[in-house]
């Protein structure tokens, strides 16, 4: 009977797990996916429970869709591989990543990888690619290419209070910080600091609302997370026309455009194809045009491609390579 093997894409936001039955080396077929809550830094409060709570109740939705479907009737894994937010590669974290991923999903350390999403989601949309950059721009953001030498070099990622340009994170904070500015007249008011302010559940006439709002970023719950939200917001006022909307949008654009320039001259990568991921760089239209704009002036010869798969598949191959004889 063909083996079971589990991928999961582990963000901020949510948790995915894929299931595949792995038919024959380096080749599985999809049999059913769950989703369930986002991952933090293992050091972050409740970092730890959090990790271990993703990949069960993703991998618990993932069994009952197997099963609701006729699936085989046992769904015990024989290998798992996790791309996670926040697990750095060859750091003190990853082994703690994988103890907790080993407990949580009942697996020898010897049948589950923990690693970096990063990596994962470049395994799965370079394909049989050699070399190639991948960009992931979603509540946070972070780059890594890869040579036809097997050479790996990885920009940004550095956590949201230290490193978030080209992220959702960076948009809809700048926009929020735009709007205090604005309010206090520093800058010219426009339609972007009501719709904000709005979005945040404020009256966008109220005196208090700048107090307001300072309260409510220190707060835990807030995080980064919560300036993504807005990064919509910000995206609607600069397709309205908003100019200093569209400039916030540039610069995550232009941000994304300088790590993609700098892996491809670490590399040495001549005419890279250059993939996305993420909820941003996918829903933010102006988000999207302004990095190709911007990649064809940092780095000449970059396209944009499509990707072959995504972080779950990524997942799935190394997974997959575990099993190997």
């Amino acid at each position: 009977m063909p083996e079971l093997i589990a991928g999961f894409d582990a963000g901020q936001t949510h948790t995915r797990c894929r299931l595949a039955l792995l038919e024959a080396p380096g080749r599985w077929r999809v049999v059913a996916q769950g989703e369930g809550p986002g991952v933090s830094h293992l050091d972050a409060p409740g970092g730890e429970p959090r990790f271990s709570a993703a990949l069960q109740q993703s991998l618990a939705a993932a069994v009952a869709q197997l099963e609701h479907s006729g699936g085989r009737e046992d769904p015990a894994l024989a290998a798992a591989a996790i791309g996670a937010s926040g697990i750095e590669a060859g750091s003190s974290v990853q082994p703690r990543g994988q103890q907790l991923a080993a407990q949580a999903l009942q697996l020898p350390p010897s049948r589950i990888v923990v690693t970096g999403d990063e990596r994962t989601a470049l395994e799965g949309a370079r394909g049989e690619h050699t070399d190639g950059i991948l960009l992931i721009s979603g509540t946070g953001c972070i780059a890594l290419g890869c040579n036809a030498a097997g050479q790996l070099h990885r920009c940004g990622g550095w956590g949201w209070l230290l490193d978030g340009a080209g992220s959702a994170m960076d948009i809809g904070r700048d926009g929020l910080a735009l709007s205090l500015q604005m309010a206090d007249g520093r800058q010219p008011d426009t339609a972007l600091r009501p719709a904000l302010w709005q979005a945040l559940g404020l009256a966008s006439d109220a005196a208090d609302a700048p107090q307001a709002i300072k309260g409510l970023v220190v707060q835990f719950a807030f995080g980064a997370a919560g300036f993504a939200r807005l990064a919509p917001v910000v995206h609607a006022q600069a397709a309205a026309g908003d100019a200093q909307a569209l400039a916030i949008v540039q610069r995550s654009a232009d941000a994304l455009a300088a790590m993609a320039s700098a892996i491809a001259q670490r590399l040495q990568l001549q005419r890279p194809p250059v993939w996305t991921s993420g909820g941003a760089i996918d829903h933010l239209k102006l988000l999207r045009q302004g990095l190709e704009t911007a990649l064809s002036l940092t780095c000449p010869g970059a396209r944009l491609a499509e990707a072959d798969g995504d972080g779950c598949d990524g997942a799935l191959r190394l997974a997959s390579r575990l099993l190997l004889p």
